[in-house]
Formats: structure tokens, sequence, C-alpha cells
């Protein structure tokens, strides 16, 4: 019986360098994208967004049976 580790080894080959060129190809895309400065301030970082009496609150607590 003949093995043939040549035909095996080929085709690791052809899919390493496909995976490769994927790889390659996809790249320069993501390095196009352009940057975006933040657009808010200081003081609407700090701001209180959370606020406990909302209805959205409310009814999560209700929901998820969370004492009130």
């Amino acid at each position: 019986m003949k093995k043939e580790p040549e035909a095996n080894l080929a085709r690791r080959n052809f899919l390493r360098a496909l995976g490769a060129g994927a790889g390659v190809a996809v790249a320069p895309a993501a390095l196009v994208r352009e940057a975006k400065a933040d657009s808010e301030n200081n003081d609407e970082k700090r701001k209180a967004r959370y606020k406990a009496d909302s209805p959205e609150v409310k009814t999560y607590y209700r929901v998820n049976h969370y004492p009130s």
C-alpha cells in the first residue's frame, strides 16, 4: 500500500493560504473607518441617568419580584 503524503500536504498548504488571504483582505477594511470624537462634555458624562421613580424602573422591579 502506498501512502500519499504529498496530496495531504498540498491540501493543507492550500487551506493555509486561503485562510491567510481572507485575513489580509478583511484587515484593511477595519482600518479605513474614521475615528469619531466624543460628543459629550464632562458635565454630560457625570450627570445622573438613573431615575428610581421612573415607570420603567418600577415595572422592572415589579416584574422581577424585587421588593420596592
